[in-house]
């Protein structure tokens, strides 16, 4: 499947809540989202909102990132839903989508998702990576969930991968 371009904030399908996917569709969606993820030097998730696609899919692997303690591997997550969560803790967190900042995001430590493929536990790392993605699906960037625009966000001082705007340029 074909690396696909990533959408970047403010285009509208950013802030829209995506449909649940039929498992027809699955396969094709989840390609597209791995590839593009992979394009991206040490990217941990994708969500099918920031390639354009109206489907509740999102996949996550941090099994090679430095500030993963627990990894599930590659998580191809359909109609994922949390069904469990604790824990607290705030952390940096940057996005493809929104490029040139990062900003110190709470989320919970430890979570339960249930999704199309049965359910999975993420801790750590991982878990703000997985909540991080199920957020684009409904419609949430990180920036709505930091507590202060002044004192939580930060200009993005060197990027990883691709530099800013290649392949990136408008959605």
């Amino acid at each position: 499947m074909p690396v696909r371009e990533v959408l970047l904030y403010p285009h509208p399908a950013l802030k829209q809540v995506a449909a649940p996917v039929q498992a027809s569709d699955l396969d094709a969606v989840a390609a597209d989202l791995i590839d593009t993820m992979r394009s991206f030097e040490r990217c941990v998730g994708l969500a099918a909102p920031q390639i354009g696609l109206d489907a509740r899919v999102c996949v996550v692997d941090v099994s090679d990132h430095p500030k993963a303690e627990t990894s599930n591997g590659l998580l191809v997550l359909a109609n994922p839903r949390v069904i469990e969560s604790e824990g607290s803790h705030v952390a940096r967190e940057g996005c493809l989508s929104l490029p040139d900042v990062t900003a110190n995001v709470r989320r919970a430590t430890r979570i339960v998702v249930q999704h199309m493929g049965g359910t999975v536990e993420c801790e750590g790392f991982e878990a703000r990576a997985v909540l991080h993605e199920i957020d684009h699906l409904d419609g949430i960037l990180f920036l709505d969930r930091v507590e202060s625009l002044v004192d939580d966000v930060f200009k993005r001082k060197s990027y990883a991968g691709r530099s800013p705007g290649s392949e990136r340029s408008s959605g």
